[in-house]
């Protein structure tokens, strides 16, 4: 397990502070929920070599901001000329998003890796590089979550990032499917692109 090197990418990154931060802002059933992510997301760095560091820190702040307000959002959406196209949708897709202006702003982190895993971890992305992939999947398949096909996911994880990603992708559709919800057009991008493109 990494032992949190998160300085390396963020100059004075005091992971003890901004833990005390976030369990005082978010409720606790969010809070340990990131914890899971943050430790989820190193395994799988760990296992496939990538930055464990970087993955570790976007896995911790995924959802930093996902309890806000509608209206912060919306706030932060015009104040930074974002895609005006977001305003049609709700804090599924904001926290990821716009989540990340808010923490880059907030806890001052310019990774760009970092963010943007922060930013796909919602919809994905045509882009997704393994950062991105590893918080994607222990999003999905942190050991708190337990809905049909969440053990499957678990599987194809171990198996590779892409099965992993295209087990939570397929899944993730036929629910909002099933539960006759609008599909966010960058799930489908996302979904298509990388089942043309294979492993």
């Amino acid at each position: 397990m990494s032992n949190y090197n998160y300085d390396k990418i963020v100059a004075g990154f005091d992971r003890d502070q901004v833990i005390e931060l976030m369990k005082n802002t978010l409720s606790d059933f969010r809070f340990n929920h990131c914890l899971r992510v943050e430790k989820q997301a190193i395994a799988l760095a760990e296992k496939y070599d990538v930055d464990p560091a970087r993955v570790g820190l976007a896995g911790l702040l995924h959802d930093f901001a996902k309890e806000r307000s509608d209206q912060e959002f919306i706030n932060v959406i015009k104040e930074k000329n974002l895609d005006p196209d977001l305003l049609n949708y709700g804090n599924a897709i904001w926290h990821g998003e716009v989540g990340a202006e808010i923490i880059k702003d907030e806890l001052k982190i310019q990774d760009e890796d970092v963010l943007n895993a922060i930013r796909r971890h919602t919809v994905g992305s045509m882009r997704m590089n393994d950062i991105d992939k590893c918080v994607f999947i222990a999003d999905y398949i942190e050991p708190g979550r337990d809905f049909p096909g969440v053990e499957e996911a678990r599987e194809q994880a171990d198996i590779s990032l892409y099965a992993g990603m295209i087990a939570e992708l397929t899944n993730t559709i036929n629910h909002l499917v099933d539960r006759k919800q609008v599909i966010h057009p960058q799930t489908f991008e996302t979904y298509n692109y990388w089942i043309k493109k294979g492993a």
